[in-house]
């Protein structure tokens, strides 16, 4: 059974259909609203759809489980799906899946499909997160509720008892909890590097040589930037690591829990190196367009007319030349490397490895 016709609701019933299950839809106008449900899903008032369902999922928004308190007595005995979510993180005191628990004392209430997207149910498991989290008081509810999960092509996740709700239900609020950090140290870092190198190449020039160098800093002195974040944030990446060793090593054991901002900083590593990634691609394609630029042309210009003006026949500087082929060679095979290291640290990548491989690549 399924109480609710919004898009959640809709979404819901074709996958419930297409699983192969027998799907009653409640609804207070079935009339008005049989049109938006496939043909297979039968369409009728919540009172009717109560009472030929034995597990239904609860499509309604909290502020409106009120009304359902006149249904009481037909859902006695039943399994009611909390599929709901709020609009803020702990935007109340209790869990959606709890407070309607409360309101109905005699159903067996269970907390799942919350993470689980109206348009990931329309296309299908293969287009979104596989992973339903469950969570209820009762083993036997949240094992049948599991089956259906898993008949519709998801797989279940057991998160306990009811008072994980709460946390089930702020996961599809959250903006990259774990990336905040690594996200602020690396535009802090980016933030000092870009005005060390604004002063050394803008601002300096202009106060000695008074020249006019503020065409530089969209692409230049970004480009100058990139690279000093990115190994910074590299040897982020495995620092912590030094230190824990080290840590082991003084208090000779390697069960002392670490202090709380090794902790922090060791949990952030994948991100920080992601990041370091990041910038070191931003700073590869910055490179490639430093010959596109109108200050370049104009540059080549203007040592050409010079060359013409001295009678020069040739500029070439064999060491010159050596040291831009070997940069630029060596910069190329540093990008592979890292690139190699952020492909592995990907979730999908790292579990198809065992731990001698990730190790070897290390």
């Amino acid at each position: 059974g399924v109480l609710g016709s919004g898009d959640f609701a809709r979404s819901l019933a074709v996958r419930l259909v297409c699983s192969g299950f027998k799907v009653v839809v409640g609804s207070r106008n079935p009339k008005r609203k049989a049109s938006l449900f496939p043909a297979a899903a039968e369409v009728t008032f919540q009172a009717e759809a109560v009472k030929k369902a034995d597990v239904i999922f609860v499509a309604i928004f909290r502020e409106h489980y009120s009304t359902l308190c006149d249904l009481a007595d037909v859902l006695a005995g039943k399994i009611l799906v909390d599929v709901s979510n709020n609009t803020e993180i702990n935007h109340h005191k209790e869990s959606n899946a709890e407070y309607l628990a409360s309101l109905f004392p005699a159903c067996t209430v269970v907390k799942g499909f919350n993470v689980v997207s109206a348009w990931t149910l329309q296309s299908g498991a293969r287009d979104g997160n596989k992973q339903v989290l469950i969570c209820s008081n009762n083993q036997e509810a949240k094992r049948a509720v599991a089956e259906i999960a898993q008949v519709m092509g998801f797989t279940p996740v057991d998160m306990g008892c009811m008072s994980s709700a709460c946390e089930i239900e702020n996961i599809p609020l959250r903006l990259l909890p774990a990336w905040k950090i690594p996200i602020f140290l690396a535009l802090g870092l980016f933030l000092c590097f870009f005005t060390y190198n604004l002063i050394r190449q803008v601002i300096h020039p202009y106060i000695r040589e008074q020249k006019n160098k503020l065409y530089k800093i969209p692409i230049e002195v970004v480009n100058t930037t990139l690279p000093c974040v990115s190994y910074v944030m590299l040897s982020l990446v495995y620092l912590p690591g030094v230190l824990a060793a080290c840590s082991q090593l003084y208090y000779g054991t390697k069960y002392r829990r670490f202090p709380d901002w090794l902790d922090q900083w060791l949990q952030h590593r994948k991100q920080i190196g992601l990041l370091s990634f990041f910038c070191a691609a931003l700073h590869a394609v910055y490179s490639l367009c430093l010959p596109m630029r109108r200050s370049h042309r104009y540059l080549l210009i203007e040592t050409a007319v010079k060359q013409a003006v001295e009678k020069k026949m040739t500029i070439w500087v064999e060491e010159e030349v050596w040291r831009m082929e070997i940069y630029i060679s060596v910069g190329i095979i540093a990008l592979g490397l890292l690139s190699l290291l952020a492909i592995t640290s990907l979730p999908s990548i790292a579990n198809s490895l065992n731990w001698r491989e990730f190790s070897f690549i290390q």
